[in-house]
């Protein structure tokens, strides 16, 4: 047992140690990376987010069904993870910057949030062109909900949304529920389904504009649609 006396035994197995909780380090910082562990989005049916009860955010709210939104002329939707938050605001005026064009396809801009506090909201509007509507059951971040915990602030993709959002000016505050996952929608009018779904898979991540603007250009409206059938 006198290898037990030895310095350099102990040293050998500090090391050992050190360098395994390294490599479990590296290994877990590299799945965090993949989307293994990431949660699968369950695609929205038309018939679900039909009945999702809305409200305006009106000193006298008024409760309305989500397809009120796009029964006529079809709509593109944003549903925020939070309104505080700086990526998201960022997403809200890259959205907004196709207002014009959407506004000549007759197709509105709508966003909903899942919360309204304090002047969130409020101070989300200057980003955001669109009309806002509270989802207080958060269906539209369903049918599954979805969550980015704290595995958010190791994925090399959130550092860089993050950067990308800052270097661009925006700047935003921690209030209010930040981990269910939102995404955007395009939604034809009356029973023509939905065109386009983006599920964000980490904080940050934004729909492809060209791919809104597509679908958007998809929507027949209400009238021609149904002199159709």
């Amino acid at each position: 047992m006198s290898f037990l006396q030895d310095p350099s035994f102990f040293t050998m197995g500090m090391w050992s140690i050190g360098a395994g909780a390294l490599g479990a380090a590296a290994l877990a910082l590299l799945l965090a990376n993949t989307d293994v562990f990431l949660s699968k989005p369950q695609k929205a049916a038309l018939e679900y987010l039909e009945d999702i009860d809305l409200k305006t955010l009106e000193k006298e709210p008024r409760t309305l069904k989500a397809k009120e939104l796009w029964e006529k002329n079809g709509a593109v939707i944003m549903a925020v993870r939070r309104p505080g938050c700086f990526l998201c605001r960022e997403e809200a005026a890259d959205l907004s910057s196709l207002k014009s064009m959407l506004d000549q396809l007759g197709v509105p801009l709508y966003a909903v949030v899942k919360e309204h506090i304090r002047t969130e909201v409020k101070d989300f509007q200057p980003y955001f062109k669109g009309e806002i509507f509270l989802d207080e059951k958060k269906k539209f971040y369903g049918p599954q909900r979805r969550k980015m915990m704290f595995m958010g602030f190791i994925r090399l993709g959130v550092w860089y949304n993050s950067f990308r959002a800052w270097n661009g000016g925006f700047s935003g505050n921690l209030e209010g529920e930040g981990f269910i996952l939102g995404g955007v929608f395009v939604v034809g009018s009356g029973k023509q389904g939905i065109l386009l779904e983006h599920r964000e898979k980490e904080f940050g991540d934004k729909v492809n504009l060209l791919s809104v603007l597509e679908a958007a250009k998809m929507i027949k409206p209400q009238t021609l649609a149904s002199e159709k059938k």
